[in-house]
């Protein structure tokens, strides 16, 4: 078996869906797959089994500090860096080396994030403008040194990445087939909505309460996670007409945010419609369907691709009267309609977002270069 070193920008304990189920699961059927991860707070790498956990001093310098804990480095034949450019510009200047195939697994444009979100709250100057631009100079430049791009959507390489000129592989966030969580039905007569994430400015979700606000039915509540509730609940309680219909949640862990959804009728993603939001699928859509929860979204260039509005999900504008008038539709609905599209939901994403065609179709690519 080939070995894979897969370089993460992430600490050792993080709960998260994408390395999971592909790298440490599905890609272990094909190559030997080693994981490092970082720490802010040891002072010296230790390896456990394939994970190794190395002090984030040594992110410019990885490679030689795992040579410095007696891993062989030469014998990797691929290394993927996950977003951070400091990482990659190391993992390439030890290639010649090393004799290993390079990637780079972009799984969101952080920096143009924060570009939006400051510019959405007025925050930017020529001078941050300017810099960015040469920072995304750079950027491509490094990654077409690479041997292979791996973005997280084809709508994300054309919005972002056009001048990227490297083999591009797309690897999306996806469904783990083994890890389909059981669909709690209630008896309450309620359609109850879920929303799981990160509530802000550039989200304006103010659009969404403001909707629910209008709703010429009480038949409906809403659910929330998300990791700043008492932001969350100041929001909320600018609606009073309404704040007793919503519940705010912080869930730990992965499997606690999957229980709380399966008590759930309909998810929520609803969103702006700027290419920030137009390029990936959230993970939010990847945890509804794998309770088989239809989800209720923004029709956007990106969903549109892989959705089928009132087959296997629901669509509309991100304006008020847009969500208004679907919510009333969804709350009209019987139980068995709405099951019958997250059903369908979930069954499309099997077929063509699944972590274990994702890691065989990876390792095809990987042996084409």
């Amino acid at each position: 078996m080939k070995k894979f070193l897969y370089i993460t920008d992430q600490e050792e304990y993080t709960d998260h869906s994408f390395i999971g189920p592909l790298f440490e699961k599905y890609l272990k059927e094909y190559c030997e797959v080693d994981i490092v991860y970082f720490s802010d707070f040891k002072s010296d790498t230790e390896l456990k089994e394939n994970r190794f956990v190395v002090p984030s001093k040594f992110q410019s310098e990885i490679m030689e500090e795992l040579n410095r804990n007696e891993i062989d480095v030469s014998l990797y034949s691929y290394v993927v860096v996950r977003n951070i450019g400091t990482i990659l510009k190391s993992v390439l200047k030890s290639r010649s080396k090393y004799n290993y195939k390079v990637g780079y697994r972009l799984s969101f444009p952080k920096r143009r994030a924060k570009m939006e979100v400051d510019q959405a709250n007025n925050k930017t100057s020529f001078l941050d403008i300017v810099q960015n631009k040469i920072k995304t100079f750079s950027e491509t430049n490094m990654i077409n040194q690479c041997d292979l791009f791996l973005p997280t959507s084809q709508r994300m390489k054309e919005e972002y990445f056009d001048d990227v000129t490297i083999k591009t592989f797309i690897s999306p966030l996806c469904i783990d087939p083994e890890r389909l969580h059981e669909n709690i039905q209630h008896n309450d007569d309620e359609k109850r909505f879920f929303y799981a994430g990160t509530l802000d400015k550039l989200r304006e979700f103010d659009v969404v309460l403001n909707a629910f606000s209008q709703v010429r039915t009480n038949k409906w509540k809403l659910m929330i996670s998300t990791k700043d509730p008492e932001y969350t609940q100041n929001i909320i309680n600018t609606y009073p007409s309404i704040k007793n219909k919503i519940e705010v949640h912080n869930a730990q862990s992965k499997d606690e945010l999957l229980d709380l959804i399966a008590q759930a009728d309909i998810g929520v993603s609803l969103l702006p419609d700027i290419p920030l939001f137009n390029t990936s699928t959230p993970v939010k859509i990847l945890d509804y369907y794998t309770s088989s929860i239809p989800c209720f979204m923004t029709n956007n260039a990106n969903n549109n691709r892989v959705f089928t509005d009132e087959y296997d999900a629901w669509f509309c504008n991100f304006t008020k009267e847009s969500i208004q008038e679907k919510i009333e539709y969804i709350i009209t609905l019987t139980k068995d309609e709405v099951s019958k599209v997250g059903q369908n939901g979930q069954d499309r994403l099997l077929n063509i977002r699944n972590y274990k065609n994702l890691a065989k179709n990876l390792v095809k690519t990987l042996d084409s270069l």
